[in-house]
């Protein structure tokens, strides 16, 4: 027979029990934060800046690159590794950062979303080189958010309506954004687009711009006197008036190609990340102001 002892002790511990689950669930359940919210990790500023905004409150998103720090080459930390290993999604462009590819390939597992197949890396450098700066192009970097949802809601299918709405409102602003870009570069001057890396080729691309580049994808990479010679002489030649220089690096080469050829120098923002130097809070700001400055430099109407 049951004591009356255990029958009055029973409720107690099988609140005890219950308190001790949800105190689990709250601190170390697999993916989630102490608030329950999903823990995503994403390589760098763009894909941070999707998860956040399709991921509203659901979610809690960390970045492998730090603000002010240039994504091509960066190392991961001990305590990186870890917070990947520990994600409920990881988001990554394969290919892009060594580092991330190393430990997405031994921590994250099932957890983690390689988005280049859906951006469509279709151009390649005459180096081999495969150019990675898709979220230039608003409607790659659409076809990106969609697939983020999708794998959000796979994630945390209990947030799923929430994630298609926020996708859905996110692809509309990249969709106005074309189209802003697409009125504003249709009657310009000039449509060669001289920069200091290779960083804009997709957004060339969809506007019917041609890009020359004075460094390659990296622009951490130093360009030799003929290479500067020959990307003057081509300034020259077709009449480019403007230069561009960039945030994350250093404008000295972009200088010395306008300087040679007679031109001034402007910022286009890769953004690859943000600084206080940047000319805007988030994506939508610093590519408008992006905008503007195509508009002045090529001449546009």
């Amino acid at each position: 027979m049951t004591s009356r002892r255990a029958l009055a002790t029973a409720p107690v511990i099988i609140a005890t029990i219950a308190a001790l689950s949800l105190s689990a669930c709250g601190s170390g359940a697999p993916g989630r934060n102490t608030t329950g919210q999903l823990t995503v990790v994403a390589s760098f500023y763009p894909l941070q800046f999707a998860a956040e905004q399709i991921g509203g409150g659901h979610v809690a998103v960390t970045s492998l690159t730090r603000p002010g720090a240039e994504p091509h080459d960066i190392e991961l930390t001990t305590h990186d590794v870890a917070t990947v290993s520990k994600a409920g999604l990881v988001i990554y462009e394969k290919g892009l950062q060594g580092a991330v590819d190393k430990a997405v390939q031994s921590q994250a597992g099932n957890r983690a979303l390689d988005v280049a197949p859906t951006a469509n890396l279709n151009l390649r450098l005459a180096s081999g080189a495969i150019d990675p700066h898709f979220w230039l192009d608003p409607q790659r970097y659409s076809k990106v958010a969609n697939v983020i949802s999708a794998r959000l809601s796979n994630a945390d299918p209990a947030n799923k309506a929430g994630y298609e709405k926020n996708a859905k409102a996110f692809e509309d602003k990249l969709a106005a954004l074309s189209t802003e870009f697409t009125t504003g570069l249709a009657n310009c001057q000039r449509r060669d687009l001289v920069t200091s890396h290779a960083a804009f080729g997709y957004l060339a691309q969809r506007f019917s711009m041609k890009q020359i580049a004075i460094n390659g994808l990296s622009p951490e990479q130093e360009p030799n006197a003929t290479e500067i010679a020959a990307v003057s002489t081509y300034a020259k030649a077709h009449g480019v008036t403007t230069v561009y220089a960039e945030t994350l690096a250093s404008p000295a080469i972009a200088a010395t190609v306008a300087l040679e050829s007679g031109a001034k120098v402007a910022t286009l923002d890769p953004i690859e990340g943000l600084t206080k130097q940047s000319n805007g809070k988030n994506y939508f700001e610093v590519m408008r102001s992006n905008l503007t400055a195509l508009q002045t430099g090529q001449g546009c109407s």
